[in-house]
């Protein structure tokens, strides 16, 4: 099961809506389990993990063994069920981390599978797999998408200066880290005051992994993203979602569309901008079951002031600001750092001159 974990980490970000699942085909040996076949969930949700271990075990399948990270599927889909599959194949036992939380699965892949007589057991390593599957079983269960905050700060505690230039507050190998974990997301999210204030690209820039860029969302109530900037120019050619309020200005609307971007409008928040539980609610419509935030200390804050965060990653640079500045933890931010009796604090990681420090929601 530990080799299917693995196997399924490999589809984070890159499988949606459908979840990452790994499974391996083996049998007991004199000398350990002798591995026959792997598959993880391949880009796009199809094929699903076990059809691919399956093919790769062959006929070898017959009586052997599998350990599948999430229930096989038991409904028809643009695919036949992988139960149907695992049966036909002719495997004797199946072990299964957890059930599918989806209502069209649901426990139905393991009767069908023990009508049929195999053995099936449930519950290996199960809390790790609930931990990697965290983003899709919210999808299921609450109807929204895992949400995983980054912030960096200087070592006082800032975000960035008062006023000037954009504080460069960590180094490449933090940089790194985080275009890795733009990959293992479905989605990154930012609000259009980061859009304008530092023109990003929202992409995955790690070499081999440039197709692996999430999709771009915007939170922009107005419709104010620039069509010059990165994220608008390049919008036919990276997904790019803008979140607007319903009264946005139509005719920048018509353009920023024209150029490829998707504009969702939603309801305003009260005291303005676009209603976040309306925009995490819009992305698990959408699919996406993992978010990863880049958009500062303001939205960070917003989203934990509403009960959207699920993670933290926290990058500390080496440098005070040694002036006042933009605090990077807000109040509804730090009790969830510090006193959530649910969040499991790791130890800091140096990461070159940095420090790395995640915080994780378990419930």
């Amino acid at each position: 099961m530990r080799i299917a974990l693995a196997l399924a980490r490999r589809g984070l970000g890159d499988t949606w809506p459908n979840p990452a699942v790994g499974a391996v085909v083996w049998r007991p040996g004199p000398q350990g389990p002798v591995i026959l076949g792997r598959g993880w969930t391949q880009p796009g949700g199809r094929p699903h993990a076990e059809p691919v271990a399956l093919a790769q075990a062959g006929e070898a399948a017959r009586g052997a063994f599998m350990s599948v990270t999430l229930e096989p599927c038991s409904h028809f889909g643009k695919t036949g069920p992988c139960s149907h599959a695992i049966i036909e194949a002719g495997i004797a036992r199946v072990v299964s981390a957890i059930e599918d939380p989806d209502p069209r699965v649901n426990g139905r892949g393991h009767i069908l599978m023990r009508a049929h007589g195999i053995d099936v057991t449930v519950g290996a390593l199960g809390r790790e797999a609930r931990w990697a599957n965290r983003g899709f079983i919210k999808r299921m269960v609450e109807g929204r998408p895992m949400v995983t905050v980054k912030l960096a700060r200087s070592a006082d505690g800032f975000a960035a200066g008062a006023e000037g230039p954009r504080l460069m507050i960590t180094g490449p190998e933090a940089a790194a880290r985080v275009h890795l974990m733009r990959a293992q997301h479905d989605a990154i999210m930012v609000g259009v005051g980061t859009v304008l204030a530092d023109d990003p690209a929202l992409t995955c820039r790690l070499p081999g992994l440039e197709h692996r860029s999430p999709v771009r969302v915007i939170l922009d109530s107005a419709l104010r993203t620039p069509p010059a900037s990165r994220v608008a120019a390049t919008a036919g050619e990276v997904p790019t979602w803008i979140l607007c309020a319903e009264d946005a200005p139509a005719e920048r609307e018509a353009v920023l569309a024209g150029q490829g971007a998707v504009i969702e409008r939603l309801a305003s928040a009260p005291e303005g901008g676009v209603d976040l539980l309306s925009a995490v609610g819009a992305l698990a419509r959408r699919g996406v079951t993992r978010v990863f935030c880049e958009g500062g200390p303001r939205l960070a804050e917003a989203l934990a002031a509403v009960g959207q965060v699920d993670a933290l990653e926290l990058l500390t640079g080496p440098e005070a600001l040694g002036r006042a500045g933009l605090p990077a933890l807000g109040p509804a931010l730090a009790r969830f750092m510090e006193t959530d009796p649910h969040v499991e604090r790791a130890a800091p990681v140096p990461l070159g001159r940095d420090l790395w420090q995640s915080f994780e929601r378990r419930r």
